[in-house]
C-alpha cells in the first residue's frame, strides 16, 4: 500500500556565492516576477514583510503553469545566519491533492559557490495521488534559474 505521507529531497550544485544566492531568494518577492514571467504573474505580501516567519505570500503563477494557478504560503521559519528557510502552502490547487505540504531550503556555502537543499515534505488526501514530483521539478528548474541570473547580473 502506497504511503500518504512523503518526502522528497534535492541537491543542486550552484555557481553562485552563497551569500547572494541567499539573499535573492529572500528577495524573491521582487525579484522573481521581475526575473521569471515565464514561472510567476505576481507574488503579494499578505501579511508580515514577506521574510520574516509568520509572512504570507500569494503567489499568482504565469499563464500555461502545470503546476497550479496560484498558492499562498506562510513562512514557518527562516535564519539569515544559516541561510535556512521553511514554508508551508496554506492555500492554493495543491491542497486539493495534499492537506499537508511543506518546504525546506537551505543555501550551503562550497568554496566560490554553494549547493541548495530543498525538502519538500506533504500528506496526500488520498493514497492514489502520485508524488508531487512536478513540484520538485518546477523547484529545481527555478533554483538553476536563479543562478543563472546572479550569473548575468553579477
Amino acid at each position: 500500500m502506497a504511503a500518504l505521507r512523503g518526502k522528497l529531497e534535492v541537491d543542486i550544485e550552484l555557481k553562485s556565492n552563497a551569500d547572494k544566492y541567499w539573499q535573492t531568494i529572500r528577495d524573491s518577492t521582487t525579484i522573481f516576477p521581475k526575473a521569471f514571467p515565464h514561472d510567476y504573474k505576481s507574488i503579494e505580501i499578505l501579511e508580515g514583510d514577506g521574510k520574516a516567519a509568520g509572512s504570507i505570500r500569494h503567489f499568482t503563477y504565469a499563464e500555461g503553469s502545470q503546476l497550479a494557478k496560484s498558492s499562498t504560503e506562510r513562512i514557518e521559519a527562516a535564519d539569515d545566519e544559516k541561510k535556512t528557510a521553511t514554508y508551508s502552502i496554506i492555500e492554493g490547487d495543491l491542497l486539493q491533492y495534499y492537506t499537508k505540504f511543506l518546504g525546506h531550503i537551505a543555501v550551503i556555502p562550497i568554496g566560490e559557490g554553494c549547493e541548495l537543499k530543498w525538502t519538500g515534505e506533504y500528506i496526500k488526501v488520498k493514497n492514489d495521488i502520485p508524488d508531487p514530483t512536478i513540484v520538485k521539478d518546477f523547484a529545481v528548474k527555478n533554483f538553476l534559474e536563479v543562478d543563472d541570473y546572479i550569473q548575468q547580473n553579477a
